[in-house]
């Protein structure tokens, strides 16, 4: 495929997106967001099950809230936009709630952030987010917390950021 072939797929996705977007609502936006990706960059990333990612991985394409069932990961030395540096697990039992499960989440991933990039999350330039159970996957056994760090000016990262002390 040319390059000229390739813009101009591009272009007529992104089209078809706004199109979309205006058409049905914002409750698809990270499905054509995530097709026009694939349409620039088809290669980037292996699509990955959620539930397989482990401390180290790192992905593109970093999903900007609601649920998620995958999501694409790529080698760290790859420009990436998030990597999984820490894992807790929730305590058995019923389902706690969204607010008591990032409580944890919150509490977990700021205590891991400084071990991992060492420095201080409060004199750093990264943040962090994380996957957490729904009530869906908690009545499957879900009860992993995955930590992710990531740069919230929204610059991909080349290389692990483990020991960045940045």
């Amino acid at each position: 495929m040319t390059t000229e072939n390739i813009w101009r797929r591009t272009l007529a996705i992104a089209t078809i997106a706004v199109a979309a977007v205006a058409l049905s609502g914002c409750s698809i936006l990270d499905q054509v967001t995530n097709q026009i990706s694939d349409a620039v960059d088809p290669g980037a990333g292996t699509t990955q099950d959620i539930f397989s990612l482990v401390i180290g991985d790192c992905e593109v394409g970093n999903q900007d809230g609601g649920e998620v069932s995958s999501t694409k990961t790529v080698d760290c030395a790859e420009p990436h936009d998030a990597e999984v540096y820490a894992a807790s697990y929730m305590a058995e039992g019923d389902f706690p709630g969204d607010s008591a499960i990032e409580d944890q989440a919150t509490a977990d991933c700021y205590a891991e952030f400084g071990t991992f990039i060492g420095a201080d999350y409060d004199d750093s330039v990264y943040d962090f987010s994380w996957y957490y159970p729904t009530e869906g996957s908690w009545s499957e056994g879900d009860r992993e917390i995955l930590c992710l760090v990531y740069d919230p000016s929204g610059n991909q990262i080349s290389g692990s950021l483990a020991g960045a002390a940045e």
